[in-house]
């Protein structure tokens, strides 16, 4: 057997494993039952302004919605669900 062509291998496996992992974005440990309604939540996104095309709890322990601010930019935005604060917002 070609240890040489072996050991490529796994280093190639290994290599391609490390590329694969991300970071998730965390917003809050608290227990769910701290956290804000999800309808009203959105009611208030609403309200001020920004128009939801997609909104979901994160594995980060988020409200992220896809959609736009008041200003019509498209945005993507990771919101504590506690206190409501933005944890992390991209701009498209």
């Amino acid at each position: 057997m070609n240890y040489r062509l072996l050991a490529l291998s796994l280093l190639s496996v290994a290599g391609l494993s490390a590329c694969n992992t991300h970071s998730t974005t965390m917003c809050t440990d608290a227990p769910q039952s701290e956290w804000q309604d999800q309808d009203a939540f959105q009611s208030t996104l609403l309200n001020q302004g920004y128009k939801i095309n997609e909104f979901k709890v994160t594995d980060g322990n988020c409200y992220e919605i896809y959609g736009f601010d008041a200003k019509d930019n498209k945005v993507e935005i990771y919101f504590n669900p506690v206190d409501g604060s933005i944890v992390k917002q991209e701009s498209h």
